[in-house]
């Protein structure tokens, strides 16, 4: 039976719903990958996406792996939760700014409740609250400077 499925281009892989046809996706080596995991995330219960997703985000392609931590992302925004697997990856990839994962990790720290976080994101949550708000004060003050200094240099 051939695939309803266009690996070649990507055209409709957000659509996919069959786990089966994303694990026989790897098996053949296919790519678009990153993108069948985002449509796994949409179209199927948390349980069935979740290995398929932590799968694409070891892949070879960049690309791809980026797609796969989209699907993270995704997952969290519809399902409100990410299984400890998912988690897993994330805490790998790390939450640094340069990381892949900095996006799926935020929408993570949007879109899942706080009290059901890990450890390890609820005190990187705290930490960046608190860099952000040593950056927005920064900041201001250096706006503050600035302007005071124009206002001294009119008044000459």
């Amino acid at each position: 039976m051939a695939s309803e499925w266009d690996w070649e281009s990507g055209e409709g892989l957000l659509g996919i719903d069959d786990p089966a046809e994303v694990d026989a996706a790897f098996e053949r080596g296919e790519g678009h990958l990153g993108t069948a995991v985002i449509g796994l995330a949409f179209n199927c219960p948390l349980e069935d996406a979740s290995p398929r997703i932590v799968r694409a985000m070891r892949l070879p392609d960049v690309a791809q792996r980026g797609f796969a931590f989209t699907a993270a992302g995704t997952a969290a925004r519809i399902n409100g939760e990410l299984t400890p697997e998912l988690y897993a990856a994330l805490r790998a990839e790390g939450p640094g700014r340069r990381s892949m994962a900095v996006h799926a990790i935020d929408d993570t720290l949007d879109y899942v409740p706080f009290r059901q976080l890990p450890l390890w994101l609820k005190s990187w949550k705290v930490v960046s609250k608190v860099q952000d708000k040593l950056k927005t004060w920064q900041l201001e003050a250096t706006y503050a400077v600035g302007d005071a200094w124009r206002a001294l240099r009119r008044r000459r």
